[in-house]
């Protein structure tokens, strides 16, 4: 279906909005997707908080001008959905690989993080980022580290003085009976 010149606009506007706030990218090539498989992928996407749009070339590189991804204009060619992770700097490649693994028509074409674009092959790396809640519970095991070796170090020589203590008792009882 045409878009008229306003409808342009405010798509142009949205997406721009979008990407401005966006931590990461995914550009995916779906030719050969049904429309009951991309309304399932558009369903994922939204579940784990990734916007997911399919824009003409022009329209997204007009959108993605004048933000962190304005480098993967140049790089768009086919019919591409696009996927913005919102929070998650991981979601978006997330959602795609594992959309892809079921669906071979859809392919990844690009991945940007941080104003870097890299190729497909990154989208794996990408992916495998943890969730902000994984990070935080990583920082806290090793902030929990070196604690944990203090007090065991702390504990060790009085439960060392316990065990010999006993080691002595059950020895004289032994020698007594």
């Amino acid at each position: 279906m045409a878009l008229n010149l306003e409808d342009k606009k405010a798509l142009v506007a949205e997406v721009a909005e979008v990407a401005a706030k966006a931590q990461s990218v995914v550009a995916a090539e779906y030719r050969g997707l049904t429309v009951g498989q991309m309304t399932e992928l558009r369903a994922k996407a939204r579940k784990s908080g990734v916007y997911m749009r399919v824009v003409k070339n022009t329209l997204a590189r007009k959108a993605l001008a004048g933000t962190t991804f304005e480098p993967v204009g140049p790089k768009l060619k086919g019919p591409l959905v696009l996927a913005f992770s919102k929070d998650d700097p991981g979601a978006a490649a997330r959602v795609v690989k594992d959309f892809a693994k079921a669906n071979d028509k859809l392919v990844a074409t690009l991945v940007s993080l941080g104003g870097q674009v890299m190729p497909a092959a990154e989208l794996d790396k990408v992916a495998s980022l943890p969730t902000r809640e994984q990070a935080l519970a990583m920082l806290m095991g090793v902030l929990k580290a070196p604690i944990q070796k203090l007090v065991g170090t702390l504990a060790a020589p009085g439960g060392k003085l316990a065990r010999t203590l006993a080691a002595v008792r059950e020895q004289k009882q032994a020698a007594g009976a």
